[in-house]
């Protein structure tokens, strides 16, 4: 089996896109105000692949369209088990701090507005998280998506340690089962 995580090309997949922020920023000149928008977007598969984009143009539309290519460019896999992640991580980027755990099955993404966009276009189904550093939109996505990265699925744990699946999950092993190593 390879590995779970990493890069992903976006022409494999069925890419379904969240727009997470929409800023209008203006840039101040000789001869007045320009007015522009940054378009925040995530895009995924709902199946483990995730990615970021952000899009700068003068027409909204023309933002979101840059901020799609973009996130296409930086997509990810990540590892999914049973509807939720393998294990708790925490995610840092700039002043962004996360923190995601995994829920039992039944109780839905509970996460704000950046990341919760994160976590569905991941196909995350039951996961708590929760930010808890800087609430720009920009650094909760990006440390959201480096706390899914860092996410290792329990058969690499298990090809790491040299022992079964059943073992890295702390169920007792039958004496009559082989242990792989």
């Amino acid at each position: 089996m390879k590995e779970t995580t990493g890069r992903v090309k976006a022409s494999e997949t069925e890419l379904k896109d969240k727009m997470v922020a929409l800023n209008r920023v203006a840039k101040v000149t000789k001869g007045g105000r320009t007015f522009s928008f940054a378009a925040i977007v995530v895009v995924g598969d709902g199946q483990g692949t995730v990615g970021q984009g952000l899009g700068k143009a003068r027409d909204v539309s023309e933002a979101i369209a840059k901020a799609i290519d973009d996130a296409k460019k930086n997509l990810v896999k990540v590892p999914i088990h049973k509807g939720t992640i393998p294990h708790m991580q925490l995610g840092k980027y700039g002043a962004g701090k996360v923190m995601i755990k995994p829920a039992s099955d039944g109780t839905g993404v509970i996460a704000g507005g950046a990341m919760r966009a994160v976590l569905e276009s991941a196909g995350i189904h039951n996961v708590l998280a929760k930010s808890m550093g800087s609430s720009n939109p920009h650094n909760v996505v990006k440390a959201t998506i480096n706390a899914l990265m860092l996410l290792r699925s329990p058969q690499t744990v298990a090809k790491q340690r040299k022992v079964s699946v059943e073992t890295v999950f702390g169920q007792p092993v039958n004496e009559n089962v082989e242990v792989n190593g």
